[in-house]
């Protein structure tokens, strides 16, 4: 599984979240919700130090991570971030490597 942000995602985490070089953040899956691969389930983000990692990719100086028991919920797919500025929101897309 491979984790991908783009530019315009990274600098939203930066400038909305605050996010600095040597901070961590944890894509997670959460009980509501739908997504195009698990319906009744989400992917929702936290700042916090990781624990079994795996999947990675550091940008500068931040670690972005999946956590080894969320990785069911990508179901064999890679995760693109993106930032939609018309909607003002992330946008996840789940790609099939």
């Amino acid at each position: 599984m491979e984790i991908k942000i783009s530019n315009q995602a990274l600098k939203w985490f930066k400038e909305d979240i605050g996010l600095k070089k040597g901070d961590k953040l944890r894509f997670y899956t959460q009980v509501y919700g739908n997504s195009p691969i698990q319906k009744g389930y989400s992917l929702a983000f936290t700042q916090e130090e990781p624990l079994k990692i795996a999947a990675s990719t550091d940008l500068d100086g931040i670690l972005f991570f999946v956590e080894d028991g969320d990785v069911w919920y990508f179901d064999g797919h890679d995760l693109h971030v993106d930032y939609n500025a018309k909607e003002d929101e992330l946008k996840y897309e789940y790609v099939k490597p």
